[in-house]
């Protein structure tokens, strides 16, 4: 066989798994929609005009890579939308579907250019880590739930912060990595997709360290909302028929969010957002410092 023969079949195969990965990502949402709309019924449920412009703003911002679940995360707790214990629930109802959108449109426009292996390896780890936890969260006390999501926004603010003073790994070229790397990617995105469902966001440490292995940042974002779209898909669905979540508030940040990211990947694309992240930091830390103390005064509490 010619080399150019061989390109051309290893590019084939590539295009058929990136046609499949759209396709089931088609075939996630409409059954994502349909679970959210019959809870909807249930509950008769009407979108809010905070939640829809809440969701429109966080996952504007998503798009253009600042993350959607801290600041989520902050609004809730700063407006009390939200009882504490059930914000990661309720966040990942309103996030998923805008996800997905943004996740054909990165996959459209790179998946092609991203490793095969560490595509599908890293987006089915992470599903199988956010059905374990699912279980774990669904169990775990109210305190506890609290103090993940306090943990997972200083984790987000450090990571804001590292990225605007320009600490974070810078990455590299590479569209591949070497095999055992490779492991190594897929078996951490076992842990993100766990750590999804307390409101640890899995874009900052994927990137991180998908970067830190020399892999380029921006081939980072369709492995990253890929894996998102398709954990969150499960993981919403079942917090969404067992009825865990005041629908109103995911039905409203659907609304908003899936124009926005359009906005945002088709118009928009870029903006300084240096200011904004700065504001975004502070915010959140101030948020996890008062979710902490919640957090705190409901173990001494249940002692």
């Amino acid at each position: 066989m010619t080399p150019c023969r061989a390109w051309g079949l290893v590019r084939a195969g590539e295009s058929a798994m990136l046609n499949l990965l759209l396709g089931m990502l088609g075939l996630a949402a409409l059954a994502n929609a349909v679970v959210l709309l019959r809870a909807a019924a249930r509950q008769r449920a009407r979108p809010g005009v905070e939640a829809t412009a809440l969701g429109a703003v966080v996952n504007f911002l998503d798009t253009l890579g600042i993350g959607s679940m801290a600041p989520t995360m902050a609004w809730f707790k700063f407006r009390r939308m939200v009882p504490d214990h059930l914000i990661p629930q309720t966040m990942i109802a309103g996030l998923t579907l805008p996800t997905m959108v943004e996740s054909v449109i990165f996959l459209i426009l790179l998946g092609v250019n991203v490793d095969p292996l560490l595509l599908l390896g890293s987006v089915v780890t992470l599903l199988a880590g956010g059905l374990v936890g699912v279980r774990l969260v669904s169990r775990a006390r109210p305190w506890v739930v609290q103090a993940w999501v306090a943990v997972a926004l200083l984790l987000a603010a450090l990571f804001y912060i590292l990225s605007i003073l320009d600490l974070m790994p810078a990455g590299g070229t590479a569209n591949a990595l070497s095999p055992g790397l490779t492991a190594v990617a897929i078996a951490a995105s076992f842990g993100f997709g766990v750590l999804l469902n307390f409101g640890v966001g899995n874009y900052a440490p994927t990137l991180a360290l998908l970067s830190l292995m020399g892999l380029d940042p921006r081939l980072c974002f369709p492995i990253m909302a890929t894996g998102a779209s398709v954990a969150g898909t499960v993981m919403s669905a079942s917090h969404l028929t067992a009825d865990r979540v005041d629908v109103r508030i995911p039905l409203a940040m659907v609304l908003g969010g899936i124009p926005a990211v359009l906005v945002a990947a088709l118009v928009v694309k870029s903006l300084p957002l240096t200011a904004l992240k700065w504001m975004v930091s502070l915010v959140i830390l101030y948020t996890a410092v008062v979710m902490l103390r919640g957090a705190l005064r409901a173990r001494a509490q249940a002692a």
